[in-house]
């Protein structure tokens, strides 16, 4: 992949607008057919990892329903094309999950439209960057625990029924953030450190109901988020710093949340599965 140019975007950010584009798996991934008859909720799958994420588990036989903001409902529609070009469906659901309220609508419609849940992703995420401690506004902090780690606790919770009927699994995205925190992501870098922290106590209290709780700790990955958040000289190169010397791609997220969701895994609880370049998490 070409090194990353200078870019910046509005929040939240738009697919069609990355330079160079993102692979989501449209093309690229094979399915095996691993997720047959998989009813999938994924937060956030209107762009990035949350569009690969239903386009390979669309390719692996799931059938996916996912969240999105108002503000990507574009986005939203194209996941839902690369969806059905991939010979699977799925539904887009327009929700901010930041109140118990709207969390608790989309477990409703979970059980109307798919009439029990196998897998849950929880992706959704929200980060924005400062240089400085007091430039980070108070309600920025709000929001960034009430986007990221808030509605993790408020689904299982709604949906850990479903889950333990289906023999289930959950799939939490963290970050690479959460063992090598950047000053200019400190609330986003602690969020995803107590989603770290979160999941581990979630698999000991759903493995004894048969659920599995597992998270991907992405590093660099190369999605709307990153030009929207970020000033241009620090999208310059992203990636780069890596070992591997490059951005990571939302397909090659998105192959560690389908070996964790699949049977492969059915012995793998409480762990975190990084997808970082080579950057460390432990």
């Amino acid at each position: 992949m070409p090194e990353v140019p200078a870019q910046e975007q509005q929040w939240p950010g738009r697919t069609d607008e990355l330079t160079p584009a993102p692979d989501h798996g449209e093309e690229s991934w094979v399915g095996r057919e691993r997720l047959t008859g998989r009813r999938v909720l994924v937060t956030g799958g209107d762009s990035g990892i949350g569009r690969a994420v239903c386009v390979t588990f669309a390719k692996e036989g799931a059938e996916v329903l996912f969240t999105h903001l108002p503000q990507e409902e574009d986005d939203a529609a194209a996941t839902v094309d690369a969806v059905a070009a991939a010979g699977g469906r799925a539904r887009a659901v327009e929700a901010d999950l930041r109140t118990h309220d709207a969390v608790r609508s989309v477990a409703d419609r979970v059980r109307e439209d798919l009439g029990g849940l196998d897998v849950l992703v929880c992706n959704a995420a929200y980060q924005m960057t400062h240089d400085l401690l007091e430039d980070f506004p108070p309600e920025q902090v709000k929001r960034t625990f009430a986007t990221n780690v808030f509605p993790v606790f408020w689904l299982v919770r709604e949906l850990a029924e479903e889950l333990e009927a289906a023999g289930g699994n959950v799939v939490v995205t963290t970050s690479v953030q959460a063992y090598q925190p950047a000053d200019h992501l400190l609330d986003y870098a602690a969020s995803k450190a107590a989603l770290t922290n979160l999941v581990v106590n979630l698999a000991q209290e759903l493995g004894p109901r048969g659920v599995r709780v597992n998270a991907v700790a992405p590093g660099p990955i190369w999605t709307p988020l990153i030009p929207s958040t970020m000033s241009g000289d620090k999208v310059e190169g992203f990636g780069s710093s890596t070992p591997l010397g490059r951005v990571g791609q939302p397909v090659e997220v998105a192959a560690a949340f389908v070996f964790l969701a699949s049977d492969e895994a059915g012995y793998v609880s409480g762990s975190v599965l990084g997808v970082t370049g080579g950057k460390p998490v432990f």
